[in-house]
């Protein structure tokens, strides 16, 4: 996931990773990609500088976030269709508890901010519709016009993870497919209703300054679990240091291939403010026994926490899915990546990005 994340830019994610079914004869509104901007963009803090947020405001906006973030954070394995319900409902809910905690020219800034990142797709929010005064027949050749973007986006998806195009590549058909729904905007809107966008969208936002896109990584759960150092911690008392989580398991042959990249992170970046947890989760009957638990991670020589996640809390918590996975926390408690296997398979340069992600994360 995290290395198909880096190609695309913030406003481009959720389209790379729509519906892969092919494009109907008649397409609904409905089966269009709206990304969940919302959910993306208000946890940055370049966001809530622009709305001008107070101390107040954002312990508000905090509680919010810890109510939505887990379950958009595990839905995010789910089939585009089971999906989609469960983020539009969170965002529905963020939605209200935003009204609640916003000034009324705060959440006429947001609601602009919304619009500006949705980009052409704003156009399917009902707010902007009724404004423009859209009719059915404009509509349908836009959504018509996103329906090709969405199938020729899922295309591009499964041709880089099966090796078959360039990051490169897809970067500039990406931009080129944006380039003609812009194009298409234009042409199918009027003079009166093109007049009517920059109310609606307000003072150009540089949406480059937002880097803070993911959810609160999922606090660590202590049902059946044991620290095989004697010493739990939480992610709650690692707030303002960079932690990478990650989950193995000690008989898995390609964990025993990342063990060594996340020692030397513990050892090249402990005393610049980096922790390293590890989460063992059984996948044999072996792994669940503490004893060989801790054996192993001596034989490895871990000098970091690691616990014995024996009835796999966390594995369900975080909803990973696959025998090694690392996280990486930013010091305010938001995950900024991950990466599921080996990182230096078949030659990929995994464990150098995730270097570079640590020491950015690590100088802010």
């Amino acid at each position: 996931m995290s290395k198909l994340v880096l190609l695309f830019s913030f406003l481009c994610i959720s389209v790379a990773v729509a519906c892969s079914k092919p494009l109907a004869a008649e397409t609904t509104r409905d089966s269009i990609n709206v990304p969940p901007v919302l959910l993306q963009m208000i946890r940055d803090s370049a966001i809530q500088a622009e709305l001008k947020l107070s101390e107040n405001q954002l312990g508000s906006l905090r509680d919010a976030l810890v109510e939505v973030d887990g379950p958009w954070f595990r839905s995010r394995n789910l089939p585009p269709k089971e999906q989609r319900p469960i983020v539009d409902q969170l965002s529905q809910t963020l939605t209200v508890r935003l009204d609640s905690i916003l000034e009324p020219a705060q959440k006429s800034r947001l609601d602009q901010l919304v619009s500006q990142a949705l980009g052409t797709r704003m156009v399917l929010r009902e707010n902007v519709q009724a404004e423009l005064q859209i009719d059915e027949p404009q509509m349908q050749s836009l959504v018509e016009t996103f329906a090709h973007t969405d199938t020729r986006s899922a295309e591009l998806q499964q041709a880089i993870v099966a090796g078959e195009t360039s990051a490169d590549d897809v970067n500039k058909e990406i931009n080129e497919l944006k380039a003609a729904e812009r194009e298409s905007l234009l042409k199918i809107l009027t003079n009166t209703q093109r007049s009517k966008i920059g109310v609606l969208t307000g003072t150009p936002f540089d949406f480059a300054s937002v880097k803070r896109t993911y959810p609160l990584a999922p606090e660590l759960r202590s049902e059946g679990a044991q620290w095989i150092d004697g010493t739990a911690t939480t992610l709650q008392q690692q707030r303002g240091k960079v932690v990478a989580v990650h989950f193995y398991a000690f008989q898995c042959i390609n964990c025993k291939r990342n063990l060594p990249h996340y020692t030397a992170w513990h050892n090249d970046y402990a005393d610049k403010g980096l922790v390293v947890i590890g989460i063992q989760t059984p996948e044999t009957s072996a792994e669940r026994k503490f004893d060989k638990v801790r054996a192993a991670a001596k034989a490895e020589g871990i000098e970091y926490p690691v616990m014995l996640d024996a009835e796999s809390a966390n594995w369900r918590s975080y909803n990973t899915t696959m025998w090694p996975t690392v996280y990486l926390i930013d010091k305010e408690g938001f995950i900024r990546r991950w990466w599921q296997g080996e990182m230096n398979w078949q030659g990929t340069p995994g464990e150098q990005q995730m270097r570079t992600t640590i020491e950015a994360l690590l100088a802010e």
